[in-house]
């Protein structure tokens, strides 16, 4: 393995870092309580990845089996007990654990714990995974078909258990 090539070409680097600081309100809120910050989106990165805190409350959470076919995921859990599917069962995760799932890999992720918890969820590369968060709001307002093409092009396809 080694290094991409080069994206900078300057000499002497520049400023450029991005800061959001912990004390910044969450970018959404869920009415079951959860809420999501926009940690680093593909457009800070420039395509790179995506960093969101997903923070879920004590209700039952998380979306079922299914994979994408375009972007990696990645989850770091912070808080709480998250439970993830690994393509064949569900499986406990604690703060500290980690998961990466490939594109094409089978996962989904939960919270039956009856506590809140809360996760880093990495994308890569940086699709804007804001606008299917926020269009979750939204979902049962939309017809079947809508649903299904508003999956569809947010990358997501669901599979049975």
């Amino acid at each position: 393995m080694t290094y991409p090539e080069p994206r900078y070409f300057g000499d002497d680097g520049e400023i450029s870092a991005y800061f959001r600081p912990a004390s910044a309100p969450p970018d959404l809120v869920y009415p079951n309580g959860g809420s999501a910050g926009y940690l680093a989106t593909g457009k800070t990165t420039n395509g790179q990845f995506g960093l969101y805190q997903w923070n879920m409350s004590g209700a039952r959470s998380g979306p079922d089996p299914h994979f994408h076919r375009t972007i990696s995921e990645s989850f770091y859990i912070l808080s709480g007990t998250i439970r993830i599917y690994n393509g064949a069962k569900w499986v406990d995760h604690e703060p500290g654990d980690f998961v990466h799932v490939p594109e094409g890999g089978i996962h989904g992720f939960r919270n039956e714990s009856g506590e809140p918890a809360s996760m880093l969820l990495m994308f890569h590369p940086g699709a804007p995974r804001e606008d299917y968060f926020e269009g979750l709001l939204t979902l049962g307002e939309l017809s079947e078909e809508e649903r299904k093409e508003f999956f569809a092009r947010h990358d997501n396809f669901w599979i049975e258990e």
